[in-house]
């Protein structure tokens, strides 16, 4: 276990908690991460790993898929049983199964080792970008996706009327017993709220934000992962299975061929 600090000008620092085996991958991997001006805390086991989690204090997490005593698939899934903070998951082989694992299991997000040093904090930055939204422009026009840089307005038509949603002053989108408060970023289902991660958060405000509206795998990654390049649909797919686990699978309708709307 180690812990360590770069200064960046009195700012708060971002504090990743990276659990890695490999010695020699965590140490360039947290040197890299430092020199982004990140803090880190890192494991080498994912009991550690989970032992650190639970002291607190992160803001997002970096996982190998690989570990000993609890690998990454099962240290994801402890987590999620009590935080939705963002999860990035590194695989050494890229293989299917273990991407498709670590996704089910709750990650926002994956990287393939060896991973480029620019492509990481990429990544690492779209998650936290994920996971800080801006209330503020939600509350002043709910037809925002509430999620920052890659808020979309929904196109108006002219001969429709604005939908109740989209007149909410209190910024309430609703949909049947399905409630998005979009100021306060909480989710709520026949009153009851959702716990949801930051990516299935951010997923459904984008379908919030038209619903009714086809949208296809590509343009759901560039909005809600920030993908500027062409990204693993992989990681909607699984992410829309989650989504449909917590707020009823009958709401997210797939379109064959074409991708997925949220049902009015």
């Amino acid at each position: 276990m180690s812990y360590s600090a770069a200064g960046n000008g009195g700012a708060p620092l971002v504090t990743v908690l990276l659990v890695e085996d490999d010695e020699v991958i965590r140490r360039s991997v947290a040197m890299a991460l430092e020199r982004y001006g990140y803090r880190v805390a890192a494991a080498g086991d994912g009991l550690t790993g989970l032992e650190l989690f639970r002291e607190g204090g992160h803001d997002l997490l970096l996982l190998d898929v690989m570990l000993p005593g609890l690998d990454g698939i099962g240290l994801c899934r402890r987590i999620r049983e009590t935080s939705m903070d963002p999860i990035l998951m590194m695989s050494a082989r890229g293989d299917a199964l273990d991407i498709v694992s670590g996704l089910e299991a709750g990650a926002d997000d994956y990287v393939v080792k060896p991973v480029d040093t620019a492509v990481l904090v990429a990544r690492i930055r779209s998650l936290l970008r994920r996971a800080t939204f801006a209330p503020d422009a939600a509350a002043a026009d709910p037809t925002v996706a509430a999620a920052g840089e890659s808020a979309v307005h929904r196109p108006a038509r002219p001969d429709e009327p604005d939908p109740p949603h989209q007149r909410a002053q209190n910024a309430r989108l609703v949909f049947g017993d399905l409630a998005i408060d979009t100021a306060g970023l909480e989710v709520f289902l026949a009153g009851e709220p959702v716990a949801l991660a930051p990516s299935e958060l951010r997923l459904l405000l984008e379908f919030a934000a038209y619903p009714g509206v086809v949208l296809d795998r590509q343009t759901l990654l560039r909005n809600v992962w920030d993908y500027g390049w062409d990204g693993d649909s992989r990681v909607v797919d699984l992410c829309v299975r989650r989504l449909r686990k917590k707020i009823g699978a009958e709401r997210i309708e797939t379109v064959r061929g074409f991708g997925y709307k949220l049902r009015r």
